[in-house]
């Protein structure tokens, strides 16, 4: 699958770097578009998985690939470009800037939001799994009147499944 993403997206050196003005512009919104289809694809998430509605967030996986796919060689070709841009027409650069720190902004309330969901989560099957130790576990004495500590085959692990 990683073989397959990987020959799927266009390698840095196919993408020749600009050479015109009309092509910097063409350039400049296409990759503020794609960030901007991306953004609204990751806003949309953010809401499913704070609203709880991780399997409806899940269905976002390949519309949210294939933007960040093209988001990637985007990028790439204005790193190549990112000298012509400088000297030609360095308000449209300075755009893309402010432009990539809202992004930015974005991304990172959204891995937030996806950070808190995993330790809930994670928290949650914790607190089970700590429950049903307790359940499994024999109530046993030492000889001095202290509890004794369950052995490695009175711990059984619980099993969940991960489809939803």
């Amino acid at each position: 699958m990683q073989q397959q993403r990987a020959q799927s997206m266009p390698a840095p050196s196919a993408l020749p770097p600009i050479s015109t003005a009309a092509e910097a512009r063409q350039l400049a919104e296409g990759l503020m578009d794609v960030m901007t289809n991306l953004l609204g694809v990751i806003e949309k998430e953010t809401e499913l998985v704070r609203a709880g509605q991780v399997g409806e967030a899940i269905q976002l996986e390949p519309s949210k690939t294939e933007l960040s796919r093209r988001y990637v060689s985007t990028i790439l070709r204005v790193k190549a470009s990112q000298q012509y841009f400088a000297l030609t027409t360095p308000d449209l650069l300075a755009a893309l800037h402010r432009h990539h720190e809202v992004f930015r902004a974005m991304l990172q309330v959204n891995l937030t939001v996806l950070a808190t969901a995993h330790a809930v989560s994670e928290g949650i099957v914790r607190g089970v799994n700590a429950q049903m130790q307790r359940r499994n576990i024999p109530n046993t004495y030492t000889a001095s009147g202290q509890r004794a500590a369950p052995g490695p085959r009175n711990m059984t692990p619980i099993a969940i499944s991960r489809s939803m």
